[in-house]
């Protein structure tokens, strides 16, 4: 099988080593099926050849791409630049794509959609993650019911879908959840390799970086204690069971 890209853009290496194991975990991918990269350490090579690789998988992180250019850490705003480069090549080729939590927001940006901070009140911790009606027989959905539990941590979220994309997933407090672009390129705004376990190491990790007052750190964790997200987690399963190649 050819290996998938795993595409880290945390800066903090304890939340991004978990990031990594629980999209391996998730996906069913052992460390050989994969080439991870992280891109606060290392720049995309200029002559990366996607053809090497089944897909590419596209984490979270601390960034946005909303905020104004003269306030982006400036490795965050390297971390951006690269991805969006990297996107016309990935739709090019038509290399599939799934982008978690800062994945929407580089593909929404890439689409020139709107992706604002105006969806900040969704709550750090569980949702409820809604099937609509264009999900049918989408196989990223396969074996999914029409509401399933799903975490989400994010400053920013799409405030409409790109034209040409297909909103499959919805939620209540952010409504665009999950989308698919053509017929290979998704993104979802919440965690589908997080489990209970990931967010409580995130919430300690980011308890000063604006997700949430640092107050409610231990109210948070206790929140996320427990919760069971397996079958958001097979959205990764699908994604790396369908576009696996050989």
């Amino acid at each position: 099988m050819k290996p998938f890209l795993i595409l880290q853009l945390r800066p903090e290496s304890e939340a991004a080593d978990e990031e990594f194991h629980a999209i391996l975990r998730r996906a069913g991918l052992a460390e050989s099926d994969t080439e991870r990269l992280r891109l606060d350490q290392r720049r995309l090579p200029a002559d990366l050849a996607l053809e090497r690789f089944s897909g590419v998988i596209v984490g979270g992180g601390p960034g946005c791409v909303s905020d104004p250019p003269d306030e982006k850490d400036p490795v965050e705003a390297r971390i951006e630049a690269q991805i969006l480069g990297l996107m016309p090549r990935i739709l090019e080729a038509q290399i599939p794509f799934l982008g978690c939590c800062y994945g929407i927001g580089i593909l929404g940006r890439f689409l020139d959609a709107p992706v604002t901070k105006a969806h900040y009140g969704e709550e750090v911790g569980p949702i409820t993650c809604r099937r609509r009606i264009e999900s049918a027989g989408d196989p990223l959905l396969d074996g999914l019911p029409a509401e399933f539990t799903a975490l989400v941590g994010h400053k920013e979220a799409l405030d409409a879908l790109p034209d040409g994309a297909t909103h499959l997933l919805e939620g209540t407090r952010c409504p665009i959840q999950m989308l698919r672009y053509r017929d290979r390129v998704y993104a979802t705004q919440f965690h589908p390799e997080a489990d209970g376990d990931s967010f409580a190491l995130r919430i300690r990790v980011y308890r000063e970086k604006g997700y949430f007052p640092p107050d409610t750190a231990d109210a948070l964790t206790a929140r996320v204690a427990g919760i069971d997200t397996t079958l958001s987690g097979r959205i990764l399963a699908n994604f790396t069971r369908r576009f696996a190649r050989a």
